[in-house]
């Protein structure tokens, strides 16, 4: 399986993970047992996601009947955004890994800048965007350097192996710069042919951090939230399904091959144990100049993951 080396730790990280979002909660260790029989490697989590103790079970499962060793995978979870004070990443990080029930993240992540009113886990977890009136984003004055240095602690405890952030742009990615003893060494964002993100990638590299690409079908992703913005499925546009003619594949396989030839790792979730196949076979065929140029051309600088739109006070892409 194709990788990208981290530039601190020269860990592999697999170029095609599966992504945790949205999967239900009782089908996760039966999903994630799947996916790692079929060839999955790297699996993407977060706390918030509400299903990091199912997804643990899938995996030990998997370790359980010898299908794969702990060291062939990597494991990824994010901190939220109420656990950003330097009492609470510690603590969070190693609750979720009880959860996970592994000894250790080999990467884990800030989800987003943002930091928002501690909730006690004990009270309700995941703790989400709101408080309990389901409808109050309440923004707590924590900077994102004391964050920061909590993450390298927990590189120092093994709690981690690698961090790095999410949902980042790059004037909060020049701060951490400046005080970073442990640089991020991986960003994952939003990218897909609407929101192709060039300057950002150009950014990155010159840093060097890893970019894992989320959402890689754009609006596909969202249609179920009522959040798809109305625009033309990438799977139905031309530039996508003349592409996948051309090399005998589907639009999936094409879009995430897009992001692969960009230097990206991807994290597709799919519950359907077909596609879940055919989207680890997106490192086998290469797509010419030509249908990449006209697959980025679509980009319209589309974001369909923007806090500014729960709190106007979140907006971290202005």
């Amino acid at each position: 399986m194709a990788s990208i080396v981290l530039k601190r730790t020269q860990q592999k990280m697999p170029v095609v993970g599966f992504g945790l979002w949205k999967v239900t909660k009782s089908s996760c260790a039966d999903t994630v047992y799947a996916a790692i029989k079929a060839g999955y490697r790297l699996f993407d989590g977060a706390g918030d996601y509400g299903n990091e103790k199912e997804a643990g079970e899938g995996v030990r499962r998997a370790l359980s009947e010898g299908i794969v060793e702990r060291e062939e995978l990597f494991i990824t979870s994010k901190l939220w955004n109420t656990f950003h004070s330097k009492e609470h990443v510690n603590h969070t990080a190693k609750m979720q890994l009880e959860l996970w029930g592994l000894e250790y993240f080999d990467l884990f992540l800030i989800h987003f800048p943002i930091a928002l009113q501690y909730v006690k886990p004990s009270h309700r977890y995941p703790p989400e965007w709101w408080g309990d009136d389901g409808k109050t984003v309440t923004l707590a004055k924590v900077p994102m350097q004391e964050t920061w240095a909590c993450m390298e602690e927990l590189v120092d405890q093994g709690v981690a192996k690698n961090i790095g952030i999410s949902n980042c742009s790059g004037s909060i990615i020049c701060d951490i710069f400046r005080y970073a003893r442990i640089e991020p060494q991986v960003l994952q964002v939003e990218i897909h042919p609407y929101l192709t993100q060039e300057p950002l990638l150009k950014f990155a590299k010159t840093l060097g951090i890893a970019v894992t690409a989320y959402s890689s079908f754009g609006p596909q992703s969202y249609l179920e939230l009522g959040m798809d913005k109305g625009v033309t499925a990438l799977f139905e546009h031309d530039a996508v399904t003349s592409a996948a003619s051309k090399v005998g594949k589907t639009p999936a396989q094409v879009l995430l091959r897009w992001a692969i030839q960009r230097g990206l790792a991807v994290i597709p979730k799919s519950n359907s144990p077909e596609r879940l196949v055919l989207n680890l076979q997106s490192e086998d065929f290469e797509l010419s100049d030509a249908d990449m140029k006209a697959i980025s051309a679509l980009n319209i600088n589309l974001r369909l993951n923007d806090p500014a739109e729960i709190d106007p006070r979140m907006a971290i892409f202005a």
